[in-house]
């Protein structure tokens, strides 16, 4: 009871924050196609170190936002992540199957479409995982708006979901994202998540132990090429889930903290100094380019097709069973908001691209693709409710 209540409130939490996003997402778009558009790119681009004198520390407010506050960000996924497998519903391998071939059926196959019209192209080829990323406050935002006429099994399984697909754009962000490798760096990582691991292993609950080696590993996992939110999700793995003086672990307690700045500030912030794109050029010529139609096939009819047919065959071939008091329209409503790339997209985005002409048009193609996936899944699963 206690952790479907955990559930519960961390469902209600998402879904809430989701209507802030699309606040956020949606003043970036007005700001970018306003007369304030060069003052809030100006801000954007402000550079800021601290007072401290180090090129590490010298970045413009955006990259203070996507370096800087999404790693706290990652750390929370991290967190969610190591608790699911631990005592969630990824813990048993009968409850995991489902979400995490779906997962990877809506990774590989929205990636397969973005290839189709970029496999030929050295540059735009960088952007094959923008479709493979969910975003779960936006899919449970839409959710939420169908009240108690969705069954929690399906939320619980979305979210599932989408914490799987989280873990993939983290590997996928460390593999293919990260280059130049630093070797002296990288032993020092090395050396930082050795005291980490004995930390975890000696139960060790004071947390400013692990702020100052989460900072020590977020300097140098930079410093040796890789992005700097794999920090994050590195420094969660090792916080300890086993109970100590208090009733709470310290894993559930630093969770039960950092959502609601997740959820409703970072996210929110992210949103705001990367969602803004000028509108005044597209048109259906713009939007015939490889990168926009790649993300767009990629997350409208990839999600789709892969999340739905692999949970289908799993399910008709006797591994896995429909989650409970559902049916198949409202599971390929599920495999629609799946599409709501939105905020992953956005990130990834940014660190397939350099070139500004190349990130604004995927930024559209996932603005447009989002929005139509979030109203297909909003109407598949409005229809069965309405019925039901």
């Amino acid at each position: 009871m206690v952790l479907r209540s955990i559930i519960r409130n961390f469902l209600k939490l998402e879904s809430s924050s989701g209507i802030l996003l699309l606040f956020a997402g949606i003043l970036a778009l007005i700001f970018s196609n306003s007369n304030f558009a060069e003052t809030f790119d100006y801000i954007l681009h402000l550079k800021l170190n601290f007072g401290l004198d180090s090129p590490l520390f010298y970045k413009s407010i955006q990259h203070w936002i996507n370096d800087g506050l999404m790693v706290i960000f990652f750390f929370c996924i991290g967190l969610e992540i190591k608790r699911e497998f631990l005592e969630g519903e990824l813990s048993m391998p009968s409850q995991a199957i489902l979400p995490v071939i779906a997962a990877i059926g809506g990774m590989a196959v929205p990636a397969f479409f973005y290839l189709i019209f970029n496999y030929n192209d050295t540059e735009t080829f960088k952007g094959w995982a923008i479709p493979s990323a969910t975003d779960i406050a936006f899919s449970l935002g839409v959710l939420s708006l169908l009240g108690k006429r969705v069954p929690i099994s399906l939320k619980i399984f979305l979210m599932a979901l989408a914490i799987i697909d989280d873990l993939g754009a983290i590997i996928i962000i460390a593999l293919f994202y990260s280059s130049n490798l630093d070797i002296i760096s990288l032993f020092i990582v090395f050396f930082i998540l050795f005291f980490l691991f004995l930390s975890n292993k000696n139960n060790i609950q004071n947390i400013w132990i692990y702020i100052f080696f989460g900072l020590l590993l977020w300097i140098f996992i930079q410093t040796a090429g890789i992005h700097a939110t794999i920090s994050g999700v590195l420094l969660a793995i090792f916080v300890p889930h086993t109970k100590g003086k208090n009733k709470n672990t310290l894993l559930t307690n630093v969770e039960h903290k950092l959502h609601p700045w997740t959820s409703y500030f970072i996210m929110p912030v992210f949103a705001l100094g990367n969602a803004g794109v000028y509108l005044g050029d597209v048109s259906l010529a713009s939007l015939n380019n490889p990168i926009p139609l790649g993300i767009m096939t990629g997350l409208f009819f990839g999600k789709q097709i892969g999340v739905f047919f692999t949970t289908f065959l799993l399910i008709k071939m006797g591994y896995a069973r429909l989650p409970s008091q559902s049916n198949w329209i409202q599971m390929y409503g599920i495999a629609s908001l799946t599409g709501i790339g939105f905020t992953m997209a956005m990130f990834i985005n940014f660190l397939a691209f350099d070139n500004e002409i190349f990130i604004s048009q995927a930024k559209i193609g996932i603005l447009i693709a989002s929005f139509a996936s979030a109203i297909l899944g909003y109407i598949l699963l409005n229809l069965k409710s309405s019925r039901n």
